[in-house]
């Protein structure tokens, strides 16, 4: 077996040769909140030896009901680096790159998205996460992208498309209108998580310094994390086409 034997079940289910593989691979998620840091977590359970955290926020208390690392003790602490000691608690050796800042335009040249073998994004600003889609577009990383997991409660309505065939997200549309008003397109497909339910529930909007805040629950972030996790992993063991 690989290492310890923190990986046993999944080498027994896997094999040694796509434990070795998932030893080498670099991935980097961007945004670590109520899907990013599910995504992370399911990740390293499952043997990903290289991982680069990218989030400007810290933990606050509302972050408690779907984040993976935040708790009553990590308030305040940076995310990325609440993330990395929860992370490396489960497993110690993994590799883990702290970057507590926001990927926009002003900050893209800090990022060589060619480093990566993977890119996840599940970046909440739309101008953010647009300019992110289209650059990993454009370069070598495969991408995964979250669509809206907020306003949402049905398990069962969670679902994977090429983006271009998402249905009934409103951030998905977003993003194209935001594409084609602009005339920036994203240079290849990439494969998205989604949720075909309505929204739901209660927006809260704060003074005009804030963005608006939507209602969300663990029990669908989490699984919009774990299903990137799970479109990452078995696309490195070959066992699907991304």
């Amino acid at each position: 077996m690989t290492g310890h034997n923190y990986f046993e079940r999944a080498e027994l289910l896997f094999g040694a040769e796509a434990m070795q593989k998932l030893q080498e691979t670099r991935v980097a998620i961007f945004g670590i909140g109520g899907v990013g840091s599910w995504c992370a977590e399911s990740l390293v359970r499952t043997g990903i030896g290289h991982l680069t955290l990218v989030d400007y926020d810290c933990v606050c208390e509302s972050n408690v009901n779907r984040q993976a690392m935040a708790t009553a003790a990590t308030v305040g602490q940076p995310k990325t680096t609440a993330l990395k000691t929860h992370l490396q608690e489960i497993n110690p050796n993994v590799d883990i790159t702290e970057m507590p800042m926001r990927y926009s335009e002003e900050t893209e040249s800090s990022f060589d998205l060619n480093s990566y073998d993977y890119v996840v994004d599940a970046i909440d600003n739309i101008a953010d996460k647009a300019l992110l889609i289209r650059r990993t577009c454009e370069a070598r990383a495969v991408l995964l992208s979250s669509m809206g997991a907020a306003l949402k409660s049905d398990p069962t309505k969670i679902a994977v498309a090429e983006f271009w065939k998402v249905k009934g997200c409103p951030l998905a549309a977003a993003l194209r209108r935001r594409f084609k008003k602009a005339n920036l397109f994203p240079a290849k497909k990439f494969k998205c998580v989604y949720s075909e339910e309505q929204p739901i529930g209660r927006t809260a909007t704060g003074d005009a310094s804030r963005l608006r805040v939507n209602g969300s629950i663990v029990h669908v972030t989490a699984i919009f994390g774990f299903t990137l996790a799970g479109l990452l992993v078995n696309d490195v063991r070959r066992e699907s086409l991304i």
